[in-house]
């Protein structure tokens, strides 16, 4: 239990690190250059090295143990951050930017192929609601963090803080007693053996395609919903900020209070279910447009991220061999992110094209009649629970 709070920990500080570093470089660049494009090239350079990089992230996470590599990556991160807290000029801070990210990308995999190593026997789903909500903990503090510091010492002084959380993951991983060996891979086992065996279960086919094309609505919203709450809420900047609180806090509650409670032999169908409780509620508080309405909107769908990305885990873990966890998971997180790479361009023109209102609608109810479609599918292809996931080949 101690090494499940250690990785908590670690989840915890470098998703904070990461909201505290966008933030801080999107500031900064807004003033070095005073342009949008440059504003969303930063955000581009974040995510596409977690598209590119899967194969190579993958593998590694599966052929070199996986606390080895998680202290290794947090210390290449640190000197990374270290250098673009003194980058000057755009070009540096991109480049160091994708840099950064891809330090990252090659960590998310061996974290996750670690939790079944760190999870107590029968309590998976409710180490994989932890870690979650270590995360989720750590986006919400993370911009708050970046504030006082760009307010006390300057964007230097907030991404050295954020250089120094990457040491103290290092040091967490350090003091963890669990460890996950490099696996054993039959001959011509490659890289895309990850993908392969996501595509080849049926559940696990029907259940990450639905959500990853969900994402195409889901993450549009988050472009959307600036203008829903300033625009047609006719509400200010800290009725936005609450509300993004609001969804952050359900999502903790539903990893953790939760997505453990629910059945696990049916943890695909239940996280379709989450899917669609997730949309439902984005897309229900646009029929009566106020504030109250619209807390409680984004609490029911906060509440169903939460389950459903935990439930999400848990389902790769369960039927995916666990030599190919790492592979399997960087495989997941690059469809994941080219979704959401896409989504948040296509958040911005639905909003030209429509309007805040319909638009939010129709981000909410996408995943509500995929879920939906996606249920129906798989009731006759799903199985029940498997142990494939533990087993090393």
């Amino acid at each position: 239990m101690t090494d499940l709070r250690l990785l908590a920990g670690a989840v915890f500080l470098s998703a904070a690190g990461d909201l505290l570093a966008l933030v801080t470089l999107a500031l900064l660049v807004h003033d070095l250059t005073g342009d949008g494009l440059a504003v969303s090239a930063l955000f581009a350079a974040t995510m596409v090295p977690t598209v590119a990089l899967a194969p190579v992230a993958g593998q590694l996470a599966d052929r070199v143990e996986s606390v080895r590599l998680l202290a290794i990556t947090s210390l290449l991160a640190a000197a990374v951050a270290v250098a673009l807290a003194f980058a000057g000029d755009l070009a540096a801070i991109l480049g160091l930017t994708a840099l950064l990210a891809g330090v990252g990308a090659l960590a998310q995999p061996a974290e996750f192929a670690l939790v079944p190593h760190v999870a107590a026997p029968g309590r998976l789903a409710r180490a994989n609601g932890l870690l979650e909500a270590a995360r989720y903990a750590g986006f919400a503090v993370g911009p708050t963090v970046a504030g006082v510091a760009v307010a006390f010492g300057g964007e230097r002084l907030a991404l050295l803080v954020n250089a120094a959380s990457f040491l103290a993951v290092a040091a967490a991983t350090a003091l963890m007693r669990a460890r996950r060996p490099p696996v054993k891979s039959p001959t011509g086992d490659r890289a895309r053996e990850g993908a392969v065996q996501l595509w080849r279960d049926p559940a696990l086919r029907v259940t990450l395609l639905v959500n990853v094309v969900a994402l195409l609505f889901i993450s549009a919203s988050i472009t959307i919903e600036v203008f829903y709450v300033k625009d047609v809420l006719e509400a200010g900047d800290a009725a936005y900020a609450a509300i993004v609180a609001v969804w952050m806090a359900a999502m903790v509650a539903g990893a953790t209070g939760l997505a453990g409670r629910l059945p696990q032999h049916h943890a695909a169908a239940v996280a379709l279910l989450a899917l669609a409780v997730q949309g439902a509620g984005m897309a229900a508080q646009t029929t009566w447009a106020i504030l109250p309405v619209a807390f409680a909107g984004y609490a029911v769908g906060g509440l169903g991220h939460g389950v459903k990305n935990t439930l999400l885990r848990l389902v790769i873990q369960q039927r995916v061999p666990g030599r190919l966890h790492g592979r399997a998971f960087a495989a997941y997180s690059a469809a994941r992110n080219a979704a959401e790479l896409v989504a948040l361009a296509a958040g911005g023109l639905l909003v030209a094209a429509i309007g805040p209102r319909p638009a939010l609608l129709i981000a909410g109810l996408g995943p509500v009649v995929l879920a939906a479609g996606g249920l129906a599918i798989l009731r006759p292809v799903a199985e029940p629970l498997t142990t494939r996931g533990a087993e090393a080949a």
